[in-house]
């Protein structure tokens, strides 16, 4: 079980390591969205730069490389806290990506991935948060970071077993969005695009 959680976790990182941002940016002439907008190869920032539905189609493609190597390994039957050690990996590809000189996103969307195979509850409650607090605000980053912050509160209420888990990977979508939290106090954090 152990060898098999080893090449689960190398699969996740590899798998997180896509990103959708950059290919599909790239696809379609648009500009790279590390040097555009907010830097960040993620979602919004793609929203920023083009339109909703290459947005979307960015979003679908984070959500899905999140939940696939964690659905997978709970049904190879992996213990919870190596869950989430799984879930970390597959963030922290995204976040830095082996095939894109180590330059990613913020794992948001990711995130929710790993979190959905927990259950559609959980998953309600957190696009229910980050959708009223980007909508109040127009903040994406603000939003994210209310959102992960609450996720281990919502998963002790409704699946306890997985509060660890996701408070691991609470702690590292806050840390990853240090300079978010710099701009939000200084009120220099770019918000979320009118085409929203």
């Amino acid at each position: 079980m152990l060898l098999l959680t080893i090449i689960l976790i190398i699969f996740a990182y590899l798998l997180g390591s896509i990103s959708s941002a950059i290919l599909i940016c790239r696809l379609l002439n648009l500009p790279d969205p590390r040097t555009e907008g907010s830097n960040n190869p993620g979602a919004t920032n793609v929203l920023r730069i083009s339109n909703k539905r290459t947005a979307a189609t960015v979003l679908a493609f984070d959500v899905l490389k999140g939940t696939i190597p964690v659905w997978g390994a709970y049904f190879f039957g992996i213990e919870p806290i190596y869950l989430g050690a799984i879930a970390l990996a597959v963030c922290l590809g995204h976040m830095y990506p082996i095939f894109f000189q180590f330059k990613g996103g913020k794992a948001v969307a990711t995130a929710f991935g790993v979190l959905l195979p927990i259950g559609l509850d959980l998953a309600g409650l957190l696009v229910f948060t980050w959708y009223f607090v980007a909508k109040t605000t127009r903040y994406s980053s603000l939003a994210a970071i209310i959102t992960v912050s609450l996720a281990p509160f919502y998963t002790w209420l409704l699946k306890p077993l997985y509060t660890y888990p996701v408070i691991m990977l609470s702690v590292l979508i806050i840390l990853r969005h240090r300079a978010n939290l710099v701009r939000l106090l200084k009120g220099t954090e770019p918000k979320i695009s009118k085409k929203y």
